[in-house]
């Protein structure tokens, strides 16, 4: 059995998930088509009558080629070379001669749904010796084959949406052979853009002049290099259709199946009932108009391909009123079907429906409602992506099938989630995999918010989509590696997915809206394990991003960096919080430490964000990142970043004193509890000196110190000898050689005239290896509890780091050990 499981394994893995294997080499070779041949790509042949939509395809291609080679590509529409990339679907007059003459199997394509063939072809063309043939068995699957060559030449789908850099080549060939990625599996495979402002509405107003067809064809180029064909558009205060007549036409004629979310049926928006719609959002006292209303979103799209939203919810995405029942929502859909049949003037059947069982809905369709079979249902996770109903496996199929809405971004309770990724690739393979499984296999399109930064998810959602049984558990990683070398190169591929993973575990433990500082314990140290978890990812990001060529950084920053960087700045934030507040109840002043580290991680947050907006890609993606995801008190955002709450603990008047603690005291230097100067020369603190905290020395250093001490006041548990160390500066006996001095004494007793460097000859060794000087002297107290240690500089220069205490206890250590400050 054990043997078995390895072969599977090993036989899965060894599958490449993105989609058709390697046909791209990039040295020459023997019998392999020249694509691109010192630096000059071959041209392009296609049909003069190819649909709008593939040549819109080709010219990408021509402009990809382009960025590969720096040469441009000749799109002909009659044969002129030798050798030529042939292009066209297969009912074009092109691509119908190749296949009677036998140089194009037509079982390959005809009947088929979405699929490509990529084929070198010999002599398929009157003085053409030899093509690259791309064709499809319709629209889609000729514009996917054309981008899967694109992405193997080495053009990430994400060369716009992420600024991923294109490798320069000067040769490229085509291995011989047949190359296909199959029909999906999934018929409609889509986004949904939502929750869309204040970030990527603020960028597209600002950018393009709001969600107009400009911004949409880089949105549906994006979708098809992804192998999706289905969308349901921007709706918070957008109208798709309406803002820019120019979208639908465009949709259509770029091959993108468009459809209205959940709540807006019959192919309108929210907002056109806002801008035009009469009377009540009721179809009990309304229903006339609304029949009007949805007649004429009908009349509208009649012509282009769409899937088309039936039933009904409240005004604004709410549930219908309480005296909504199932025999009125029923009707509304046996209404419904009447116009779509009046207007297309073909049977409801022919015309793709969907009825989202969304919320409520659900619970209609539980108590019994039921819509015609060719209505595809659509199920829905809990908006967390947590799938609530599949079909029973033992259920009649339904001829309409079954569809699933699944969120990457969610506006509701508990809270929002909308500003960073928070969908690990393993959580979203087990509940898709589910759902495949039970037989959902019509349409899966999934909320994505603002689009980015849900890079990765959305590759993996469409990937998976396509072919749902070519993804494991044990092939997830690998994606995940494929998807980081597409956009960084194969050497960074590994570290890079790691990183890429285990920033979306750690943020689906708990979400960012959601964190705060009483998410973690400070049993088990679970607070500071988590804290370093994020911090020690934040560094390897860090690193990786130094590593890489300046040519990645953009890409890099916006893929894996800053949501990185940006996430662990928030966990050191609410642990700051957590450290305040458990630290101001005990009206311990260490307490206003952690209060200026909240401040800190808190303006951090907007310097991250303004790098993102304004440094980044030279403020490509400004606004962005404008959602508000600090302060939240309740399910929905504040207006506006609030800080979190701190305490600070008022200093203590008086003075140190510090304790025996395991046997041992040790003392900052600068926290003395006395310090007298009455001379000339005065005590001077220098910050962040030495290895702790700082030193403390006198000035002007040209002056030998004049009645000058320093007191430290301690407490010993029992009477007995003690040694005192004096951590000091490494300063060499720079005074001809006779060494610094210092008198030292406990108590007032008898001072002890220590020169701790005067033998010193010029040997290169300790002193250089470890920066600090350790200066020794032995004590007899003859009672335990309270005493002073008193130190007296004899000569200028001497700085003093720490003093130690060793009572019977202290231990070797190379910082020396942690202050015992009462």
């Amino acid at each position: 059995m054990k043997k078995v499981f390895l072969f599977l394994y090993f036989s899965i893995i060894s599958l490449l998930i993105s989609a058709a294997d390697t046909f791209v080499i990039f040295t020459p070779a023997d019998h392999h088509f020249p694509l691109i041949e010192n630096g000059k790509p071959c041209s392009i042949l296609m049909d003069i009558n190819e649909d709008k939509g593939v040549k819109m395809a080709i010219d990408n291609l021509q402009q990809d080629l382009l960025n590969v080679c720096d040469s441009q590509s000749e799109i002909n529409t009659k044969a002129s070379d030798k050798q030529c990339l042939l292009i066209g679907t297969l009912q074009t007059p092109l691509i119908q001669k190749l296949i009677a003459s036998g140089k194009i199997d037509r079982k390959e394509l005809e009947g088929k749904n979405e699929k490509y063939i990529l084929q070198v072809v010999t002599a398929p063309l009157e003085g053409v010796d030899e093509a690259l043939v791309i064709t499809g068995s319709d629209k889609r699957g000729t514009i996917y084959g054309i981008y899967e060559l694109s992405k193997q030449i080495g053009v990430s789908p994400w060369y716009w949406w992420a600024d991923v850099p294109v490798k320069k080549q000067t040769d490229i060939y085509i291995k011989p052979g047949t190359y296909t990625d199959g029909e999906p599996k999934v018929e409609y495979r889509g986004i949904f853009l939502n929750d869309e402002w204040p970030c990527l509405g603020s960028w597209s107003q600002e950018k393009f002049g709001g969600f107009n067809s400009q911004f949409y064809k880089h949105v549906f180029e994006l979708v098809l290099r992804l192998k999706g064909n289905f969308m349901w558009p921007a709706m918070w205060a957008s109208a798709f259709y309406d803002d820019d007549p120019q979208n639908g036409e465009l949709a259509n004629t770029m091959g993108i199946v468009m459809g209205t979310s959940h709540h807006e049926p019959m192919a309108l928006a929210q907002q056109d009932w806002k801008r035009r719609g009469k009377g009540e959002w009721d179809y009990n006292h309304n229903a006339k108009e609304l029949r009007n209303f949805w007649t004429s979103g009908m009349e509208r799209v009649k012509n282009w391909e769409t899937v088309v939203t039936v039933g009904m919810r409240g005004d604004g995405d709410e549930p219908m009123s309480e005296g909504a029942n199932i025999s009125l929502l029923e009707n509304i859909v046996k209404d419904q079907r009447k116009i779509i049949e009046t207007v297309t003037k073909k049977k409801a059947k022919n015309t793709p429906q969907v009825w989202a069982l969304y919320k409520e809905v659900q619970d209609y369709y539980d108590k019994g409602m039921r819509v015609p079979d060719d209505i595809t249902l659509l199920l829905c996770d809990d908006n967390w992506g947590n799938v609530r109903k599949l079909p029973n496996l033992n259920e009649k199929p339904r001829s309409g099938g079954y569809g699933m809405y699944y969120h990457f971004d969610y506006v509701g309770a508990p809270r929002n989630s909308k500003w960073i990724n928070i969908s690990p690739i393993p959580r979203v393979w087990e509940q898709m995999n589910l759902t495949y499984e039970y037989g959902v296999r019509k349409l899966w399109i999934v909320n994505v918010g603002d689009l980015k930064p849900m890079e990765y998810p959305i590759t993996f959602f469409l990937d998976m989509a396509w072919n749902p049984e070519k993804f494991n558990a044990q092939n997830l990683q690998r994606h995940t590696e494929d998807f980081c070398a597409q956009q960084f190169g194969e050497k960074y591929a590994k570290e890079a997915a790691r990183i890429l993973s285990q920033y979306a575990k750690y943020n689906r433990r708990v979400t960012p809206e959601l964190l705060n500082a009483q998410t973690y314990s400070f049993h088990y140290n679970e607070w500071e394990r988590v804290v370093n978890e994020y911090n020690l990812l934040a560094l390897d990001a860090h690193n990786l991003g130094f590593l890489m060529p300046a040519s990645y950084k953009d890409a890099y920053d916006q893929l894996i960096l800053f949501p990185v960087q940006a996430c662990a700045n928030l966990y050191n934030m609410y642990y700051a919080q957590a450290q305040n507040q458990r630290l101001a109840a005990e009206q311990k002043t260490e307490a206003n430490r952690w209060a200026d580290k909240v401040v800190a991680c808190y303006e951090r947050d907007s310097l991250l964000t303004h790098y993102y907006h304004k440094v980044m890609s030279k403020g490509k993606w400004n606004h962005l990142m404008d959602q508000v995801h600090i302060g939240y008190t309740s399910w929905n955002n504040p207006p506006k970043q609030i800080m979190p709450k701190i305490t600070r603990v008022p200093e203590q008047a008086g003075t140190y004193t510090f304790i025996e603690t395991n046997g041992y005291i040790s003392i900052e230097a600068e926290h003395f509890t006395r310090a007298i100067a009455e001379g000339e020369t005065t005590w001077n603190l220098i910050p962040d000196f030495g290895k702790t905290l700082s030193g403390v020395t006198t000035l002007p250093v040209t002056k030998t110190p004049d009645k000058m001490c320093l007191e430290y006041d301690i407490e010993i548990e029992k009477a007995g000898s003690v040694e005192v160390t004096l951590l000091l500066a490494p300063t060499l006996n720079f005074n001809d050689n006779k060494g610094l001095r210092y008198a030292i004494c406990l108590d007032g007793d008898k001072e002890q005239i220590i020169n701790f460097n005067g033998h010193y000859q010029g040997e290169l060794g300790k002193w250089q290896a470890n920066p600090i000087i350790e200066s020794r002297s032995n004590h007899l107290l003859a009672k335990e509890g309270k005493h002073t240690l008193r130190i007296r500089p004899l000569d200028p220069g001497i700085v003093i780091e720490k003093i130690q205490i060793n009572t019977g206890g202290l231990q070797p250590s190379y910082l020396g050990a942690p202050e015992t400050l009462k």
